[in-house]
């Protein structure tokens, strides 16, 4: 197994480098000298209040560092990579914090065995000097049914210990005060995590190997394998395994959760999970948990607490009351906690009506005229076409771009056809243009969509009360204008436009053709659009997403200027089967 590359310096340095990018980006923290320390640069706010130290080893960021501020944490200890931090820079942070002159100490400590010993040992040095100090243990995971005598792992649920207490140190409680409310807190959080990969400590292999498709469920931070291992499954059915692990009441370590109950959720990201799956799975917990009759006071969705690049997610549940939301919503000024909205997440309407003029599109008085039929059969023959030609477009864009190219001309098709089987074909050709501009706006998305919908709206004019030969050419001339000027591109650009501006050229006859002629006209221009988007092979992408790609490894033809090709050859099939 190899060791996995890391965009670093030097595995050495990799801690101290990034505690001073931390620092250093942001204005209210500082880094006490000779230790991985960080603490408020505004320390002289402390006096006559309890400061608050938390910590660990690094490889967990933001945390711990980016919850020091006012409202949270006043300082932060780092270890190495995962490695719990030394007693003598626990100590310095106590230490420091009482020379600024504040009134007490609380240590907040993730029930790991070496952060135990090691902010346990700080704190009995500090008392020794008659620091009055206090520790506070954060023991939440949910993980196993049977817990060893270490007892449950902290994970992602200190960070709501770190707030709660940051809060009522603010408000000038007392030591004793604060550690008797978080304490009790403390036993009303629960966290589970699962991943799809491992992680790697910088300059060392992976921690575990996982096969493709497989997933580890209760795992901890430290790159540690689960305590289960299943099959990947939906967002739904992942989240819904986590929920019911977390509270299954035959567990020693499960959160007692009951109908009714009013929670926090913190949906934590692992590593590498990307923003749309935070947000899809986020949306899981809710729709599992309000299913479950338990109302979401606050979600808190985001990057919290890591393990280094693990692709996976951890949930943590806060059972809360009104007071408990107090001070989980108190300001604070801690770089990396969210600024989340007071109101109640449950029970919320979240969707806002479109008012009917918005949406009104005229269509549903229409008759069908006599074009209507032979529109309704091209129709279906190029939605035919652009679904039978999906793989291929999405093949040809793959080397150009993002490999949707098809997908986005299917999801057009099967709007269209959704759309003839449920509308009248309006005898305007005109008005056809318009409705079809709204279905690829709506549904095909990217600028694929937005291209199509200039050309139908802009096309459509020209056929407002009109079908003959040279206003269907004045259409067409309107459309690939609209396109080249709101698009930017030009024939020659390696774009759609090299397939539609040669068969442009040839149907501008089409004004000037005598009766019977037209046939041969249309013919010819899709023999132009089809050498026109072979052309694009040998052309260097100057607009669009392939123009950010090296022209040596653009070798296939345009994916948007085949797909004009095609469809203008399906177009032209259908109306010949009509003759």
């Amino acid at each position: 197994m190899e060791v996995p590359k890391k965009l670093l310096n030097s595995v050495d340095s990799c801690v101290d480098e990034a505690l001073s990018g931390i620092i250093s980006s942001n204005s209210g923290l500082s880094l006490l000298k000779g230790h991985r320390v960080v603490v408020r640069s505004d320390l002289e706010t402390l006096r006559n209040r309890v400061a608050l130290v938390s910590g660990g080893g690094s490889g967990h960021e933001p945390a711990h560092a980016g919850y020091v501020g006012a409202g949270m944490l006043s300082a932060a200890v780092a270890g190495s990579v995962f490695a719990s931090p030394p007693p003598s820079s626990v100590l310095a942070a106590i230490l420091t914090l009482r020379q600024a002159g504040a009134s007490g100490v609380l240590l907040i400590v993730k029930n790991y065995t070496g952060d135990r010993l090691n902010f346990g040992l700080a704190l009995e040095q500090a008392r020794a000097r008659g620091v009055p100090v206090a520790m506070v243990i954060v023991a939440d995971d949910c993980a196993f049914v049977q817990p060893s005598k270490a007892g449950r792992r902290g994970l992602c649920g200190t960070l709501l210990i770190h707030k709660m207490a940051g809060a009522l140190a603010e408000e000038g409680r007392s030591l004793d005060e604060i550690v008797t409310i978080v304490t009790e807190a403390v036993k009303d959080i629960g966290t589970l995590g699962v991943s799809m990969s491992p992680c790697s400590v910088p300059g060392c292999v992976p921690s575990f190997e996982l096969p493709p498709g497989e997933m580890e469920l209760g795992l901890g931070i430290h790159g540690e394998a689960g305590i289960q291992r299943l099959k990947i499954g939906s967002a739904d059915e992942v989240v819904k395994i986590m929920i019911d692990h977390m509270t299954n009441p035959t567990s020693q370590s499960h959160l007692p959760l009951n109908t009714g109950d009013t929670v926090v959720l913190c949906v934590n990201n692992l590593g590498a999970l990307s923003c749309l799956e935070m947000a899809v799975v986020t949306r899981a917990a809710l729709t599992c948990l309000e299913g479950r009759g338990v109302r979401v006071a606050r979600v808190t969705s985001g990057t919290f607490m890591t393990s280094l690049e693990m692709t996976g997610v951890s949930l943590t549940l806060m059972r809360t009351d009104e007071e408990r939301l107090r001070l989980f919503d108190a300001k604070t000024t801690a770089p990396n906690w969210p600024n989340l909205s007071r109101g109640a997440v449950s029970g919320r309407n979240c969707i806002v009506e479109l008012p009917k003029s918005v949406l009104a599109t005229e269509l549903s008085a229409e008759k069908e005229g006599p074009l209507s039929a032979v529109t309704r059969r091209v129709l279906e023959a190029v939605c035919t076409t652009l679904l039978n030609q999906r793989e291929q477009l999405n093949t040809l864009d793959r080397a150009s771009g993002d490999g949707d190219c098809g997908n986005t001309h299917a999801l057009a098709a099967r709007a269209i056809q959704e759309w003839i089987h449920s509308h009248v074909i309006p005898g305007c050709p005109g008005k056809v243009l318009s409705a079809l501009a709204g279905l690829v706006q709506e549904h095909m998305g990217g600028s694929s969509g937005a291209l199509y919908s200039l050309f139908l709206t802009a096309a459509a004019t020209p056929l407002s009360g009109r079908s003959d030969s040279a206003a269907w050419a004045d259409a067409l001339h309107a459309g690939t204008e609209a396109m080249r000027r709101y698009g930017g591109a030009d024939p020659g650009d390696r774009t759609m436009l090299d397939a539609l501006c040669p068969a442009l050229d040839e149907l501008r006859k089409l004004s000037e053709v005598p009766p019977g002629g037209e046939m041969a006209i249309w013919q010819a221009a899709v023999q132009k659009a089809e050498s026109g988007a072979e052309s694009t092979r040998n052309l260097t992408a100057r607009a669009g997403r392939a123009s950010y790609v090296a022209a040596e490894r653009v070798t296939l033809p345009d994916p948007g200027a085949v797909a004009v090709a095609a469809i203008l050859r399906t177009v032209i099939a259908a109306l010949g089967s009509d003759k």
